[in-house]
């Protein structure tokens, strides 16, 4: 599975966890104890608002504060939509994953952006998801991908703040729950 696959898949895994939620849930705790379900979706619209700058070429100050705050409004779905849509449409542009971007540890490839990007989409889709007490949203086949990617990297996030060290979970543990627990989550 390539990257823009994968996307997309992880894409449609948050979206649909977005589309359940209902008018009373959007004040409901998510498995991100900080953060609400209406924060939990503020912060993935935010980053869906920063990438077509990033894979155009901005720095982080030429984006500025202008995503600071609630960018949900009083539409938080549709502010999903068409943040996701135009975040979907810069990453499918041709040339778009030889590039580099700025992010807040220096200049990246593109690919391990866009990779860091689906990462995010698919664990924070569980955590909508849990919050509104769905199942596992995360196929087995991305969750594979996604663990391949993962395994080299995690060493280096623990003790930065993005991730929760990893909870331990059984051999038979199906690859979602592998990738959740990996990231930090407790499956249970």
């Amino acid at each position: 599975m390539d990257l823009l696959d994968a996307h997309e898949q992880a894409r449609r895994v948050f979206d649909d966890a977005v589309h359940a939620v209902g008018e009373q849930d959007w004040d409901r705790p998510t498995p991100c104890t900080e953060w609400s379900v209406r924060d939990l979706v503020n912060h993935l619209v935010n980053e869906q608002l920063w990438a077509p700058h990033l894979l155009d070429g901005a720095t982080l100050d030429e984006v500025g504060d202008r995503f600071d705050g609630d960018v949900l409004g009083d539409d938080p779905v549709g502010a999903w939509e068409s943040s996701s849509a135009a975040a979907r449409e810069a990453w499918t542009r041709p040339g778009t994953l030889r590039r580099t971007v700025h992010v807040s540890s220096g200049l990246i490839p593109a690919e391990e952006y866009g990779w860091q990007m689906t990462i995010d989409l698919a664990v924070h889709g569980w955590d909508l998801a849990t919050a509104l007490g769905l199942p596992n949203p995360v196929p087995a086949p991305l969750a594979e991908r996604l663990l391949d990617i993962l395994r080299p990297m995690v060493d280096t996030w623990q003790g930065i703040g993005i991730f929760d060290p990893p909870v331990p979970v059984g051999r038979a543990a199906g690859a979602p729950t592998r990738l959740i627990a990996l990231l930090g989550r407790d499956p249970r």
